[in-house]
């Protein structure tokens, strides 16, 4: 018979998205999870004890002086597996984590406990879509592109305007279009990558680098500024020096001052847990919304490249480089010198 603490930790099996706050390292978020998950599973009543057959001794007729042994057999309670003896039902819970985000990020951290852990393994080698949204201040430069460390370089920005700021996003998002086509090692020529190309379902076959799928200005106050990003293969680092990197494209600088990831896959910012909710309660409630989601990334694959993709033969790649314009050195060309810092130049197949 199974107890209340298993069946509680059955219902646990999943992913469920929690959303990180800024200067909160994603381990701290993990082992509180994992802390407030263990403390109510061995708060569950234990089972009843099973009962065994002891023989107790008793008394002989002293009286008539019969030296005969009396046995008497009952039933009493067996205290071999209580709690104060055994010692908790469960010792550890895993908990997993999804794309991490550093602490200086903020925003959707997807997460996964028992068998979810698998499936997150799924997730995180496939390619999935993120969103962010990235806070940047034109006038100075910093080390680490971000707004807390040394400042090595101030400038001006009274000449950078929203228009000159969306003509450089266009420019750069049109560069990682050609990047994302070439990653991809689809044949252009074929109805299939055209239809991919026109669902966004085309995504970078094997490793590549980051590559931006989606960016626009939409919010320009100078010196801050917002944009909206959606990339596949990030990190936060990278983000950060997309920043500078517009800047530099206005003839200033700027530094980034806030990192959120708004979306990761199917995993959305309204759906994820905040700090007060990162109870059993609730992490059970998320895992059971989510479960649908977490069955069609086991089975079904639904986030994983198309059979079209992972041809890779040699023919392919020849029809793809000769349709981009490929250099002979197998580069990705870019529109501006700038370009080559933000999308890192390496021909498919050398990751």
């Amino acid at each position: 018979m199974t107890t209340k603490a298993a069946r509680l930790f059955r219902r646990m099996d999943g992913l469920f998205a929690v959303y990180k706050p800024q200067g909160v390292h994603w381990k701290l978020i993990r082992d509180t999870i994992e802390s407030n998950l263990l403390k109510e599973l061995n708060s569950c009543p234990p089972p009843a004890p099973q009962l065994a057959v002891k023989f107790q001794l008793l008394s002989s007729g002293e009286n008539n002086g019969s030296k005969d042994l009396i046995l008497s057999p009952s039933m009493l309670p067996s205290l071999a597996n209580h709690p104060l003896v055994k010692g908790p039902q469960f010792h550890k819970v895993h908990v997993g984590v999804g794309h991490r985000l550093d602490a200086f990020s903020s925003g959707v951290l997807v997460l996964g406990v028992g068998k979810g852990n698998y499936v997150l393994e799924h997730l995180c080698k496939s390619h999935v879509t993120r969103d962010y949204t990235l806070e940047g201040e034109f006038g100075r430069a910093t080390d680490d592109f971000s707004h807390t460390t040394r400042v090595i370089e101030k400038t001006t920005y009274d000449h950078v305007t929203q228009d000159k700021l969306e003509r450089v996003l266009a420019m750069i998002q049109g560069a990682n279009q050609k990047a994302l086509i070439t990653y991809s090692q689809m044949d252009l020529r074929t109805q299939e990558a055209y239809e991919l190309a026109v669902k966004g379902l085309l995504y970078p076959h094997g490793k590549s680098p980051p590559i931006l799928t989606g960016l626009r200005c939409i919010h320009f106050n100078p010196p801050h500024f917002t944009l909206e990003v959606q990339c596949v293969n990030e990190t936060q680092k990278y983000l950060r020096k997309l920043i500078h990197e517009v800047g530099l494209e206005l003839r200033s600088s700027a530094v980034c001052s806030g990192v959120r990831r708004t979306r990761d896959g199917p995993f959305k910012a309204e759906n994820a847990l905040t700090r007060q909710h990162w109870t059993a309660d609730c992490i059970i409630q998320a895992i059971a919304h989510f479960r649908k989601t977490t069955r069609k990334i086991r089975k079904s694959g639904m986030y994983r490249q198309t059979d079209g993709q992972l041809n890779s033969s040699a023919k392919i790649q020849e029809q793809i480089r000769s349709e981009i314009g490929q250099s002979d050195q197998e580069h990705v060309e870019l529109t501006s010198p700038t370009f080559d810092r933000i999308v890192d130049r390496v021909a498919p197949g050398t990751g």
